[in-house]
């Protein structure tokens, strides 16, 4: 899998805009900041699905879990697309919760269906998934692109990846978008190192 170049998030100061925007959290998430950036990782409790660690935070989610165990929830500011999208890293990753988290988690368009239909259930990989780093590409009107690296162990060899997931705030939440045909959009790549991103992870 060769690697493709990515775009670096600068490194400013956050000031974000704290207006409130159409479409408050959905599960009443306070805090909203509608410009900003990430040269810092932010504080998180660790918890783990499968193998995979995912991050935890009262402030910027998930603050809700729903009846098919998805994770939903995140705060409508840089950390809480970054939140949600080493959440869905996380869920992503897990065939077992796959198809409920896309139905939640696909934003709307011409490929959410294609999207919901392509994810399967079926039983966990045997490999290890860690998130290791990120780097937030772009956020602000109401969009995210968060990028997020990952450590790959699987029979003894380790691989370093880049998974870039595109974000939308759309009923109260992160979305993400898909392409028009249902494709997930995470231009996931191997990696050489973990150079350029913010070291994070549990």
């Amino acid at each position: 899998m060769e690697a493709i170049p990515v775009p670096t998030a600068t490194s400013a100061p956050s000031d974000p805009t704290t207006t409130e925007e159409e479409g408050a959290s959905v599960c009443g998430l306070e805090g909203v900041e509608l410009a900003g950036n990430l040269s810092t990782s932010p504080e998180a409790v660790w918890e783990f699905q499968g193998t995979t660690g995912y991050p935890t935070s009262a402030a910027f989610g998930p603050g809700e879990t729903n009846a098919d165990g998805v994770r939903y929830c995140f705060q409508q500011s840089p950390s809480g697309a970054l939140f949600a999208a080493a959440n869905a890293v996380a869920q992503g990753s897990d065939p077992t919760v796959q198809e409920a988290f896309a139905t939640y988690f696909t934003a709307s368009g011409p490929g959410r269906d294609a999207a919901i239909a392509n994810a399967v259930s079926g039983s966990a990989s045997s490999g290890r998934i860690e998130i290791a780093g990120f780097r937030l590409l772009e956020y602000g009107d109401g969009s995210a692109r968060v990028d997020v690296a990952v450590r790959a162990t699987s029979n003894g060899q380790t691989i370093y990846g880049s998974g870039v997931y595109p974000l939308a705030w759309e009923d109260g939440d992160w979305k993400l978008v898909v392409s028009d045909s249902g494709e997930m959009q995470y231009n996931f790549a191997q990696i050489p190192d973990l150079a350029g991103y913010i070291s994070w992870g549990a």
